[in-house]
């Protein structure tokens, strides 16, 4: 077993827990490179929903990993649930983000996986094989893409934005409530993208290729990392209501912050229906 207290001089267990997110998204995105173009059994979470044996595959893949060098640590993923976010130290995992797109073979799927210390992210680590782009980021120390570090967009007025949103599985009143909003705001950016990776999402906002983020009926494991990354590279992460977001929030609205509160004064009206 490999004893993450015993770290090399002039490093501490955070540094050691970042390594060790590292290693298991990469792994985790060899897997999800072998098998892409592969014939791919799933089954069905909800109406449109998606599980593959390469989420399962995956799961497994980083779960290991944290049980062998953090067995003390607690442990959230998408598929087999887990511990709470008031733990000291809880993983929380999305092992394939994007499986829908990842069945199809569009190439927006990623790993994600944060740690999470009372409810508030301290790490994070995003992979998008595809790409090879790994995203990452410390509390406090900034946020980084293949180790450069990386800055939300400058854009300041929504006419400019280039926004990204997603919908709902769930195809009754929560997909009105998507389209609603969506209605509402199509007019004013220059454009709109639904992508279907909301880790991805996050991870253009931080970087910049996109100005803002908004989606209803998200779970803790789509966010935890991404949400992380837009804050340390300068951005703003709310509710649609402006109100902070704890992670358990089924809301979000993450921005560069320049085009934030003009965002939520548009769908203020919409909110309240």
């Amino acid at each position: 077993m490999v004893e993450m207290k015993k770290a090399g001089k002039g490093r501490d267990r955070v540094h050691d827990w970042l390594d060790l997110a590292k290693r298991a998204a990469r792994k985790a995105g060899v897997i999800q490179m072998e098998n892409l173009d592969r014939d791919l059994n799933y089954k069905l979470k909800g109406v449109a929903n998606l599980v593959t044996e390469v989420d399962l595959a995956c799961e497994r893949e980083i779960i290991g990993m944290i049980r062998e060098e953090a067995p003390e640590h607690e442990i959230l993923s998408e598929e087999k649930g887990g511990g709470g976010l008031t733990a000291e130290y809880l993983w929380v995992i999305d092992p394939l983000d994007g499986t829908t797109n990842y069945a199809h073979g569009y190439l927006k799927f990623c790993a994600s996986i944060a740690l999470v210390s009372r409810g508030k992210p301290i790490l994070g680590v995003i992979y998008d094989p595809a790409l090879n782009e790994l995203f990452h980021s410390i509390r406090g120390q900034g946020a980084f893409l293949n180790g450069k570090p990386i800055r939300v967009s400058k854009v300041n007025k929504l006419t400019a934005s280039l926004l990204v949103t997603g919908f709902s599985y769930d195809r009754g009143e929560h997909l009105e409530r998507d389209l609603r909003i969506y209605g509402k705001v199509h007019p004013y950016p220059q454009s709109i993208r639904r992508d279907g990776a909301a880790a991805l999402d996050l991870c253009y906002v931080a970087c910049g290729r996109l100005d803002g983020f908004w989606e209803y009926n998200l779970n803790s494991w789509d966010v935890a990392a991404g949400s992380l990354f837009v804050e340390e590279a300068g951005g703003k992460v709310t509710d649609l209501s402006g109100r902070r977001m704890p992670l358990d929030q089924k809301e979000l609205w993450a921005s560069n912050g320049n085009i934030h509160e003009e965002f939520l004064q548009l769908v203020k009206e919409e909110m309240a229906k």
